[in-house]
C-alpha cells in the first residue's frame, strides 16, 4: 500500500472549519452510547480512559478534541457501528493508543450519532482516521491500514506534536534478519519482500534485501583471491564489483565505494552503468544518513558530471 496520508486531497477541498461546533451544542444532539460504537462503558466528555481512548460529541469537540491537542496530540477515528472495516480498525487504535500511555488520545467519533462533526471534516469513507495536533488536522487516511504502517504514521503524528517517539521494534524484520544470519537466503528475501509490499519506505527492509543481493553474489568467494585479483585487473568490471561486495560484508564500506567510484570514472557505456546501479545498491545497507554515502554521493556525481 502507498503512503496513506491524504492531506493534498481532503485539504484542497477547503480548511476543516470547527466553529460551527463550537459552544453549546444543539439539543438534538446526543452521544454515541456503547453499545452503538462498540466502546467500552464510559461517560463520553470526561477525561480520557486509562486505555487513552474517549467518545467525542458536538457537546465535548472543543474541549477533547481542539484544546487537548494544544498539549497532546489527538487521533480523530470516524466510524460507525455495522460497518465491517469500521468495527475492525477500531480495536486496532484502542490497543495502540492503550500501548501509547498517554502520548496521544484516541477521540472516537459515530458518525451516524454526530453527522454534523462528520460534514466539518469532509468525511467521505468510513472508516477515516484524523490527526489533531496544536488545535489543527495535520493529516488524514480514509479506509484501514496494515498495522505497521499504521505505527508509522503515529510515529509521525507524534513528531509533529513535539513527542519523542522511540522506534518501535518490527516482528517482521526480526524474522527476516534472523533468516538473514543463519543463511537462508531465500527466507530472508521473501520476508524483506513481504515488508516492502506493505510499507515502501521501509529503510530497515530495504537494507536487508540488499545485504541478501551481496550474500547471494559473494556466495563461494575466497575474500583474498578475489581482492587480489580486482588489485591486478583494475579495469575488470566483474572483478571490481565482487571486491566492493567483500569489501562491504568486511566492514571497509569506505573502500568499497571508492573502489566502485573510481570505476566509474574509468569506464564508459553499459560498463559504466553496471558501476553505478552496483554502487547505489551498496549504499541501500548502511542508509542515506551515513556520513560515508553522503560523501560517496558527492563523489559519484563528481563522476559522472
Amino acid at each position: 500500500m502507498s503512503d496513506p496520508r491524504i492531506t493534498s486531497s481532503i485539504f484542497t477541498r477547503g480548511a476543516v472549519d470547527l466553529s460551527a461546533l463550537r459552544g453549546t451544542a444543539p439539543a438534538s444532539s446526543r452521544p454515541a452510547t456503547p453499545s452503538q460504537t462498540g466502546a467500552p462503558t464510559g461517560v463520553p466528555g470526561g477525561p480520557a480512559a486509562a486505555g487513552g481512548a474517549l467518545d467525542v460529541t458536538e457537546a465535548n469537540i472543543q474541549a477533547e478534541v481542539l484544546e487537548r491537542s494544544l498539549t497532546t496530540p489527538v487521533v480523530v477515528f470516524f466510524g460507525a457501528a455495522g460497518y465491517p472495516d469500521s468495527d475492525q480498525f477500531a480495536p486496532v487504535l484502542e490497543r495502540l493508543a492503550a500501548e501509547g500511555a498517554g502520548q496521544w488520545v484516541l477521540a472516537r467519533v459515530d458518525v451516524q450519532e454526530n453527522p454534523r462533526i462528520a460534514q466539518m471534516f469532509q468525511i467521505q469513507a468510513i472508516p477515516t482516521v484524523y490527526a489533531v495536533v496544536g488545535g489543527r488536522p495535520i493529516d488524514a487516511f480514509p479506509g484501514v491500514i496494515p498495522e505497521p504502517q499504521l505505527r508509522q504514521w503515529l510515529a509521525a503524528v507524534l513528531k509533529a506534536g513535539g513527542v519523542t517517539v522511540a522506534e518501535p521494534e518490527d516482528p517482521r524484520l526480526d524474522e527476516a534478519d534472523d533468516a538473514l544470519m543463519s543463511g537462508d537466503l531465500d527466507a530472508a528475501e521473501q520476508a524483506y519482500r513481504k515488508i516492502l509490499a506493505e510499507s515502501p519506505a521501509d529503510a530497515a527492509a530495504e537494507a536487508g534485501l540488499a545485504q541478501v543481493g551481496v550474500a547471494r553474489r559473494v556466495a563461494g568467494a575466497d575474500p583474498q583471491a578475489a581482492l587480489a585479483a580486482a588489485q591486478a585487473n583494475p579495469d575488470d568490471v566483474d572483478a571490481q564489483l565482487l571486491a566492493a561486495d567483500i569489501e562491504v560484508l568486511s566492514g571497509m564500506a569506505e573502500q568499497a565505494y571508492a573502489r566502485l567510484v573510481g570505476l566509474v570514472r574509468r569506464s564508459s557505456g553499459d560498463d559504466r552503468d553496471r558501476a553505478r546501479q552496483h554502487l547505489v545498491s551498496l549504499f541501500s545497507i548502511a542508509g542515506p544518513d551515513d556520513p560515508a554515502v553522503a560523501s560517496a554521493r558527492r563523489a559519484l556525481a563528481s563522476a559522472l558530471f
